[in-house]
């Protein structure tokens, strides 16, 4: 019990700095481009978790490599469109947005094994779908061009998750988790030399969020959900990561003054009940197994 419990402190502490992660997001774009802002949370990422487990990247075989490399491409365009998905909408609202990831796991697993979803799973798409609109549409019922792209980031985020699980079974997972961060990196490295000005920041206030994004969202978030999760159960993970937007919106309000309207805190309390929900009825199976 007491093992458990710290694994579900440790994931919401990974929840916490996940929710932040939106507004260290939004603060590097103000003196870096989008690409380079990639480049460097997942370059210095990956080479802060390299120096953690250097013999299990010695140890990585072809198969491990390639893997990686499919999981670093699906990485680096789930972080693309949720980077410019918060150039062009608030914090808050990316936030909730991507934790759709949630609904759409299920959904995207139904069609691959052609089977309809639970009927929970139904039930939180219909919130979640009412919730979006909610969130998103204005006046003229037009969903903004950075809420688009943060649901297109949701829907690839839970690709990456179901692909995850397949590959990571005939490799090993930490080498691979680790490798898919540099191959994401340099992606992002390629992608700004085409198409920016790369840089390195300058002043400390533009060090402040890459630093932060690195280390604490990428590489230790990465390292302490591993071992956290050896000892709990994934309906606990997703239980609290579900709680990753409400963290976001909170920064969002302390740090950077952003607020919903009432109908936009509406849209997103029925995401989250929609995102829960599912995880809620697991829950309530299991316990009374």
């Amino acid at each position: 019990m007491k093992t458990r419990f710290t694994a579900n402190a440790m994931l919401l502490m990974v929840t916490i700095f996940w929710g932040f992660s939106y507004l260290f997001m939004k603060m590097g774009l103000n003196s870096l481009q989008e690409y380079n802002l990639i480049a460097l949370r997942f370059g210095i990422a990956f080479f802060l978790a390299a120096a953690i487990f250097p013999i299990r990247l010695l140890k990585a075989n072809t198969k491990t490599i390639r893997y990686a490399f499919i999981l670093g491409l699906i990485l680096f365009l789930v972080f693309s469109c949720i980077i410019f998905g918060i150039k062009y909408t608030s914090t808050s609202n990316a936030a909730f947005l991507v934790s759709l990831t949630v609904i759409f796991v299920p959904i995207l697993t139904s069609l691959i094994v052609k089977k309809l979803p639970e009927i929970s799973v139904i039930v939180g798409v219909s919130f979640a779908l009412l919730g979006v609109g909610l969130l998103t549409l204005n006046s003229q019922l037009i969903i903004n061009f950075g809420d688009l792209l943060c649901i297109a980031g949701a829907l690839l985020y839970a690709t990456h998750i179901i692909v995850t699980e397949k590959l990571t079974k005939a490799v090993d997972s930490i080498a691979l988790g680790i490798m898919q961060l540099g191959f994401a990196g340099s992606l992002g490295f390629i992608f700004s030399l085409l198409l920016e000005t790369p840089r390195f920041p300058i002043t400390t206030v533009e060090w402040l969020p890459i630093l932060v994004l690195s280390i604490l969202c990428s590489a230790i978030g990465f390292i302490v959900q591993t071992v956290a999760q050896q000892h709990t159960t994934s309906t606990n993970t997703g239980l609290i990561f579900s709680l990753e937007p409400v963290f976001a919106a909170l920064f969002a309000f302390l740090f950077l003054g952003e607020t919903l309207s009432i109908q936009g805190w509406l849209g997103a309390i029925l995401v989250l009940l929609g995102v829960i929900h599912p995880q809620l009825n697991l829950y309530q199976i299991r316990t009374w197994k």
